[in-house]
């Protein structure tokens, strides 16, 4: 609740540079860390921070409206050990215990703000404004009852907001970031090196004939575990959905051409779309004078300047992004260019005028008939699934096993031999078409043969049922088991090794020959130049290979991993850095970035030392208790 009043409310005070702050706050709070200062005391209160104690009812409030904020993110539940393994405790905590300290320095310091000014602030903020651009009594009200705000306590607040601000301003508002830190930030991000290169594939390592015995297995040995058998479980799987059940060729097409006259704007072309302007009129007498006004010839935007009216631009929009029908209707109805009658829309009487009109464009019928048959179809099987369902779970809770419950709604399961929790089978290939797999797979192996499973969700609509049918555990294989796997892996890495040793060998060469000469030598292979190679990459060049171009000086050679098997060796030729424009909209990009980190580090540590100066203690018991945790956890 409070949260989103602060949102709605500090235009005019920087919303921006505030939510970066909080941010940082919540950053340095836990870097700083509040183990050394919890203390047991009263249960009612949460914290002391100097002379200010923080009501356990505070934290909780607020804890639980960043929860709600995160379960509508994620759409779902997120219990209070979910929240806690987020952090979402201490972030709440530290953001109430630097607001605190900020109140108390505020105090400290004797600031204070007008009512009047606290009323100019909120007449001008154009949260609160309504479709005249100016402020919106009722639009500010309903803000108000929807956070549980009265005015009163709404204006209370925001003196505390905004009187916080004013101190984080005289500490960051005139931030400026050094020109030395640009400029090297600069030559770092656009230094751009030319490289001559040449690409060692896995053949130039020679042929790679089969190590003896005992040396594959020793090789074997040293990587057992990396060849292990997984453990595998055999499952029998029933997945029930829309589209499983769904039957396009029910569908006519008399059905789908309804369907498609409906949406065939939106989904399968470019809707009709209007450049639009209103004016709202106080009352229908003022706005049917105006419309014979305009009538008359004087253009809408003249008749507005006239009565000191606010022409709003409603953007180029199709008929469903007008969020009042009354005026889409009347505006999908204009001929290019001109102005409407009167219209009563949800704020007033309106005349709206259609600057431009852009024709919809469409895919015909024939092109879609199949896709929206099938989208009809499946949309029908979704009841269908529900009664399946119930019918399945009935046979269940009879005792039946899944694949006789199954029989009965005429449905078929599927068997699956073997499968690891990664999803493969024993040949290493994935197991295709599971349903909801990774969920399945969790589930499957979370289990046990004989166990009486829950019924999986589908993002679908559907079902997801499964019994464990087969335990194979995890077990060392032995030599002859992988013996083919292993011989790959020897191979592979020792094709690795030589190229690694050889283009070391040639680099060293490259100080007194040319790549030319050396790449002549190692059979013809060709030299490719790149001109502009930069820290963020280079089109022919690994990042392992750009990352050593930089590591290197110029008129240097190296070599790094290149794709597959192969290797680069390179030579870095030249080194250039473009001037700094200091007007580029990326440097100005860059030094805004910089100037936040800065006016977050210079905050950071005002508030770490203003909170040891004021002293801050935590009371712990209640902490977990507002969010349910363990007493005994630490």
């Amino acid at each position: 609740m409070l949260d989103g009043m602060r949102k709605a409310s500090q235009g005019w005070l920087g919303r921006i540079v505030m939510a970066v702050v909080m941010g940082f706050i919540i950053l340095s709070f836990a870097i700083w860390g509040v183990g050394d200062i919890f203390r047991g005391f009263g249960i009612g209160k949460l914290a002391q921070v100097g002379d200010t104690e923080v009501p356990v009812e505070t934290f909780r409030n607020q804890y639980q409206t960043m929860l709600q904020q995160i379960q509508r993110q994620y759409r779902r539940a997120i219990t209070n050990d979910q929240a806690r393994a987020m952090g979402l405790d201490r972030q709440v905590l530290s953001r109430i215990i630097s607001e605190a300290a900020l109140d108390y320095r505020v105090k400290a310091l004797g600031l204070a703000m007008s009512d009047a000014d606290i009323a100019k602030a909120i007449l001008t903020d154009q949260t609160f404004a309504g479709p005249t651009g100016k402020f919106d009594s009722t639009k500010f009200q309903e803000l108000l009852r929807d956070n549980g705000y009265t005015e009163q306590t709404f204006v209370r607040e925001q003196r505390r907001v905004y009187l916080r601000q004013e101190i984080i301003d005289a500490l960051t508002a005139n931030m400026t970031v050094p020109v030395a830190m640009l400029d090297a930030i600069h030559k770092y991000r656009d230094e751009a090196r030319s490289v001559d290169f040449v690409v060692l594939p896995a053949s130039a390592a020679g042929e790679i004939a089969d190590p003896a015995p005992e040396v594959l297995q020793q090789y074997f040995a040293a990587r057992a575990q990396s060849f292990r058998a997984p453990e595998y479980r055999k499952a029998i799987v029933l997945g029930l959905s829309p589209a499983s059940i769904a039957d396009p060729a029910s569908v006519t097409d008399a059905d789908a051409r309804q369907t498609y006259d409906r949406v065939k704007g939106d989904r399968y072309g470019a809707a009709e779309t209007r450049a639009l302007e209103q004016v709202v009129f106080a009352d229908e007498k003022a706005a049917q004078a105006a419309s014979e006004v305009v009538k008359g010839g004087k253009s809408l935007a003249d008749v507005a300047k006239e009565q000191n009216l606010n022409v709003v631009d409603l953007g180029s929009v199709s008929r469903s992004q007008l969020f009042d029908p009354a005026i889409g209707d009347a505006a999908f109805a204009l001929s290019e260019g001109a102005v409407s009658a009167p219209v009563k829309g949800q704020f007033g009487y309106v005349l709206v005028h259609a600057i431009k009109v852009n024709a919809e464009t469409v895919k015909p019928f024939e092109d879609v008939s199949a896709a929206l048959k099938l989208e009809i179809a499946t949309d029908r099987a979704r009841r269908k699934v529900q009664d399946l369902r119930d019918k399945i779970e009935d046979e269940r809770a009879s005792g039946k096993a899944l694949e006789d419950a199954a029989k009965v709604a005429a449905l078929s399961v599927r068997t699956i031999e073997a499968v690891d929790l990664t999803g493969l089978d024993k040949s290493g290939q994935p197991v295709a078409d599971l349903p909801e797999k990774d969920a399945l797979l969790r589930a499957i192996f979370a289990s046990d043969i004989g166990v009486d499973n829950e019924t999986l969700n589908a993002r679908d609509g559907g079902f997801v049922w499964f019994e464990v049918a087969g335990v194979e555990k995890a077990r060392d294989r032995k030599l002859d088991e992988v013996k083919t796997e292993v011989l790959a892996a020897w191979k592979d890495d020792e094709i690795a090794r030589r190229l690694t040793d050889k283009a070391t060998a040639l680099a060293k060469r490259l100080a007194s020959e040319s790549l030319e000469d050396v790449a002549k030598g190692e059979g013809g292979l060709e030299v490719k130049n790149i001109n502009d190679v930069k820290r963020s990459g280079a089109e022919g060049l690994t990042q392992a290979a750009v990352a050593r171009v930089f590591s290197v000086s110029v008129g240097e050679a190296g070599s790094a991993a290149g794709e597959g098997q192969s290797r680069i060796l390179f030579k870095v030729l030249d080194s250039a850095v473009p001037v700094l424009d200091a007007e580029s909209d990326v440097t100005k990009g860059i030094e805004t970035q910089l100037k936040t980190a800065i006016s977050d580090d210079v905050l950071s540590q005002y508030l770490n030392k203003l909170q040891a100066d004021i002293g801050v203690t935590i009371n712990q018991a209640a902490l977990q208790a507002a969010t349910g945790a363990d007493p005994g956890a630490n």
